[in-house]
């Protein structure tokens, strides 16, 4: 069995191929969906709501159409969002930055000096633990299920420790299993008791509206279920335009308490005088004036992105349904699949697969230092490549786990 998996093996080495599933990009085709962006403003609309787009007047908070706009992605109210520049990862880390430094709003002092803890959901985001490892925050990790973060671990902890003062994960589609938060799950985030006064709830929703399929999950928002507990402060959630129209010349938001966004305001004031206006504009105007709106929009990406997926999850099946060599999850959205082997063989499945032209996500990015403890877990990224190859990719992965299994 082992001679034959090699010499198959060996005939995919000689293809010479270059196959890319690490990163969680959109392809080429998505992006040409909102080419009529770049020309969708003109001169005649450099004026908007009383505001010069190319001048510097007009606040931190951005424009109120972009507002309006990221408040119905978000489901808040407008006056809860506050929206920057393209990257919300800048965003928080920014906002991030400034707790270390400042504190938040009802912190009593900065966080630096408290040697502060955060707790994060594995498998999940590598740029998150990067992130908060360059801060200076110790991470506590807790797993992701189908409902969200493990409430009994999370609840234990925060009411335990009071240098925990927050939680930061992906509530949507999660990075990389693809579980979405469940209401229940929500209202417990919202109203537990904290030995940190400064809790705070540090929410990516990168992938609120990315759904692949018509019957996905109606998932609260984080916003209200705080404000119903009344812990409204507690809150911060984070979102972009990166995959809804280009993956680098978006919008990004941020929402929370208006009397949270008032006092954040006032920091990023004394860092810039306003986000470009102008490309908050262009798309207000684009995904307002595509067919459908923000829905249409993003049900075009998903006729494009689900083949994809389904591809993954058929070639899986088919190589290795039943075997017991491996689990993976059928996310209804986002932009990952998340892959367990059942043995501890993740690092050695990533190295064959580099070997045979596939370039995986490295083993252990999903867990914060780069480290799985069962070295099992693999993120699948199948959205940048076109489908014939993501079926390739597929195959090949499938290979190698049955090659370093044996």
């Amino acid at each position: 069995m082992r001679e034959e998996l090699q010499k198959k093996f060996d005939e995919y080495k000689a293809l010479g191929l270059a196959l890319n599933m690490q990163r969680g990009q959109p392809g080429d085709d998505n992006f040409d969906i909102s080419n009529p962006m770049l020309t969708i403003a003109g001169k005649e609309d450099m004026f908007v709501s009383g505001i010069s787009l190319r001048n510097y007047p007009g606040g931190v908070y951005g424009l109120k159409e972009a507002r309006e706009l990221f408040a119905e992605m978000l489901k808040v109210k407008p006056e809860e969002v506050l929206c920057g520049n393209n990257s919300s990862l800048m965003m928080m880390s920014n906002l991030l930055m400034w707790a270390m430094l400042k504190g938040l709003r009802n912190s009593s002092g900065p966080w630096a000096g408290q040697k502060p803890k955060m707790i994060v959901t594995v498998p999940g985001y590598d740029r998150h633990f990067l992130l908060l490892e360059t801060l200076g925050f110790d991470m506590v990790t807790v797993p992701i299920g189908p409902d969200g973060p493990d409430m009994d671990r999370v609840e234990s902890l925060a009411a335990s420790d009071s240098r925990i003062k927050g939680i930061l994960f992906v509530p949507t589609y999660s990075n990389p299993t693809g579980d979405s938060i469940s209401l229940s799950t929500a209202e417990r985030l919202a109203s537990m008791e904290c030995a940190a006064p400064d809790f705070t709830i540090f929410a990516d929703d990168a992938y609120v509206i990315h759904h692949l399929a018509e019957n996905h999950p109606d998932v609260p928002s984080l916003v209200r279920v705080c404000e119903e507990k009344g812990n409204r402060d507690r809150i911060f959630v984070f979102g972009s335009t990166s995959k809804v129209t280009y993956a680098g010349a978006g919008v990004a938001a941020m929402a929370s308490s208006p009397e949270n966004l008032a006092w954040y305001a006032g920091l990023l004031g004394t860092q810039y005088i306003g986000p470009n206006k102008v490309e908050q504009y262009r798309h207000v105007k684009f995904i307002r004036q595509f067919p459908g709106g923000l829905e249409g929009l993003m049900k075009k990406h998903a006729e494009l992105l689900k083949p994809k997926f389904e591809a993954v999850e058929e070639v899986l099946e088919r190589e290795l349904g039943g075997t017991g060599l491996a689990r993976w999850t059928i996310p209804h959205g986002g932009y990952f699949i998340s892959l367990d082997t059942a043995k501890p063989v993740a690092d050695r499945v990533v190295k064959l697969a580099a070997e045979a032209g596939v370039s995986l996500t490295p083993a252990g990015a999903t867990y914060p230092g780069g480290r799985d403890p069962n070295n099992s877990n693999i993120r699948l990224a199948p959205t940048r490549p076109p489908l014939g190859e993501v079926r390739k990719a597929m195959e090949i992965v499938a290979l190698c786990i049955k090659l370093a299994s044996e």
